[in-house]
């Protein structure tokens, strides 16, 4: 071979060697699409999401890309943000938001797989077939907090004294509302209580709605367990303590922001979940093939600095049975 035939060769060789990385396949693009307000960066719910990711051999930005998608409470903006996701053609869309965001997602394609958190059951929603066998393209977790509803009445009852008057606070734009409602009916009758109940999906609501407690002269709030709820944590605490009423709510984080008490499963591990589901489908497994997940354990959390600006004694019952203790 002659020497200029020789040197065409390897140059070519080394040009295709360039070329190789360029051919390899992009990396994978998760869209998350929340009906609540955008989380933190050291949010401890991404965090979670993302250990989970981890576990499965995927970390954002290296392995994995991550579309963010809010509709900051907006819940009719959730079609058209999906829709967005659609179009960009993610490997999956991922649902912490609640049944909203998950129907939304499921409005906007067939073929895309979803893995959503919701509060009710996705059997109900038509979302999935069963919980054992999803069918389909989504699986994820149900939470089933309107089940949780008369445990948080029967824990106001043992906390407050003489309970009479009940507020139930709901987002009426939130698809489980329905459901909660229903339960929380059935457990004020079964307990011979008043049930008020109050709506609010924006802030200048939630404001009315406490108005609207010192009105009904009501002895406690039961707070629904909401996208948007969640990201006006600071607001329902301040005008609970303002208005001096016991609140229970679901999430731990908002005891820990000044909330008086909380019972509910771990929205930590919810997205730890919603971490390992995204990152198996990623690596080919099928949503139909995947259980829809059910929590096992549910915490509940008491702030004993909050208790004490109320003048409230936590009885002795709720704090042996108290998972953490804020003081």
């Amino acid at each position: 071979m002659r020497r200029r035939e020789l040197l065409l060769l390897v140059g070519g060789v080394m040009t295709t060697g360039r070329a190789l990385p360029a051919q390899q396949k992009a990396m994978p693009v998760i869209g998350l699409l929340d009906a609540g307000p955008p989380d933190p960066p050291l949010s401890p719910f991404l965090a979670a999401f993302r250990e989970g990711l981890s576990e499965t051999g995927y970390i954002e930005g290296k392995t994995v890309a991550i579309e963010y998608r809010y509709a900051e409470g907006q819940y009719d903006r959730l079609p058209a943000l999906a829709a967005e996701l659609a179009a960009r053609k993610v490997e999956e869309i991922v649902t912490p938001g609640g049944h909203t965001a998950a129907l939304a997602a499921k409005s906007v394609t067939s073929t895309i797989p979803i893995v959503f958190s919701i509060g009710g059951d996705p059997v109900e929603l038509g979302l999935v077939e069963s919980f054992a066998r999803p069918g389909g393209n989504i699986t994820g977790v149900s939470i089933l907090s309107g089940q949780l509803m008369p445990k948080r009445l029967e824990l106001l009852m043992e906390l407050v004294a003489r309970v009479r008057v009940i507020v139930l606070l709901v987002n009426p734009k939130n698809a489980n509302t329905k459901r909660v409602i229903r339960n929380m009916v059935e457990a004020a009758r079964t307990k011979g209580l008043q049930l008020r109940v109050l709506k609010a999906s924006t802030e200048s609501e939630i404001e009315g709605a406490f108005a609207d407690v010192v009105q009904l002269q009501a002895d406690a709030i039961v707070v629904q367990g909401d996208p948007f709820f969640t990201g006006q944590s600071e607001q329902l605490v301040a005008l609970a303590a303002r208005q001096a009423v016991p609140a229970i709510y679901e999430w731990r984080e908002i005891a820990a922001a000044g909330g008086l008490i909380s019972y509910g499963t771990s929205l930590t591990a919810v997205y730890h979940q919603l971490g390992i589901y995204a990152g198996k489908i990623l690596n080919g497994a099928k949503p139909a093939d995947l259980p829809v997940q059910q929590p096992t354990t549910f915490q509940l959390v008491v702030n004993l600095k909050t208790a004490k600006a109320f003048g409230l004694t936590i009885p002795p019952s709720i704090l042996a049975r108290a998972d953490e203790v804020i003081e």
